[in-house]
């Protein structure tokens, strides 16, 4: 089977109940607290997330919208790609993860339902959840930075990603696990890999500053290299911006798009942008208030369905 590594389907989930996470704020540096209400929060992330919905729409990809679980609070709902991933050949994999608030956001009966609308109904759900209860955390599209087409899978370990983890998930889905070590500029582990570097299909953007071991660095250059990525390395200040966290799609009509934060776009040098640009249209979101309080960006908010 031909994997593709671009889709034109993404399932998003509103914050309903978005606000600061202290559970998950242990391990993300990337998290503020805002001089405002949690409700004017709220309503500033909702008014985000509706805006995004509307421009990806615009770009022609199908948006499907679920809501947050009901009768359970869930601050950082809006970050679907960490409880679930979904594959080409039909699995569904549900993931182990690190903040127990964080765990109440899987709805698996609701996402399928969902599915089903859009005629996706031949789902093998891969269940991995349970190993969070022995410590073993592996938080999907977060964790996992994956070439779909090349069957590679790429993470850094963090308190939010186990190798041995990690390693049952290439075992089992049949990647090739690539696995390596990133820090911050306090040489605090970043928590997800998806922070650090993004693939899209014929390019790679990746902050090779946090990668400290040059054996390290040298393997995943050499592998990229290899599956005809284009490397466009970032500096630790850009990774700071949420440079890395960015997502290429293809839009019902075949064009490819690359979706990002306002944030994101000011941050990114014009020859980074021409860089960029070769491989889609550059699909700007105003999400601030979603990435300060939530310590997340577009790519975060975007959970790929594949037909």
């Amino acid at each position: 089977m031909k994997y593709s590594q671009l889709t034109d389907t993404v399932v998003m989930i509103s914050p309903d109940q978005f606000g600061f996470n202290p559970q998950t704020a242990v391990t993300n540096v990337f998290q503020h607290h805002l001089s405002l209400s949690e409700k004017e929060v709220r309503d500033k992330a909702m008014k985000e997330f509706r805006n995004m919905v509307e421009v990806l729409k615009m770009e022609k990809v199908r948006v499907l919208v679920l809501g947050s679980r009901v009768g359970v609070v869930t601050p950082d709902a809006v970050f679907p790609n960490n409880w679930f991933s979904h594959h080409q050949d039909g699995r569904l994999v549900l993931y182990p993860m690190l903040a127990e608030n964080r765990r109440r956001e899987r709805q698996f009966f609701n996402l399928k339902n969902l599915l089903s609308d859009v005629k996706i109904n031949h789902i093998k759900e891969v269940d991995f959840s349970s190993d969070e209860k022995k410590g073993l955390i592996l938080e999907g599209t977060g964790s996992l930075v994956l070439d779909r087409e090349n069957q590679m899978a790429f993470a850094m370990e963090s308190p939010r990603t186990t190798k041995r983890e990690f390693d049952r998930w290439c075992l089992n889905m049949g990647f090739e696990g690539i696995f390596f070590h990133a820090q911050d500029s306090a040489n605090i582990p970043v928590y997800h890999t998806n922070i650090i570097m993004s693939i899209g299909r014929e390019f790679v953007v990746i902050c090779l500053e946090s990668i400290k071991s040059q054996t390290e660095k040298l393997l995943i250059i050499k592998k990229l290299t290899a599956a005809g990525k284009k490397i466009i390395p970032i500096s630790l200040k850009q990774m700071y911006k949420f440079c890395a966290n960015i997502l290429q799609l293809v839009s019902t009509n075949g064009s490819s798009i690359i979706v990002m934060s306002r944030t994101v776009f000011e941050a990114l040098t014009s020859g980074q942008k021409t860089s960029l640009e070769k491989y889609g249209k550059l699909v700007v979101v105003d999400i601030p208030t979603i990435e300060a309080v939530g310590g997340g960006s577009a790519r975060c908010m975007l959970a790929e369905i594949f037909k």
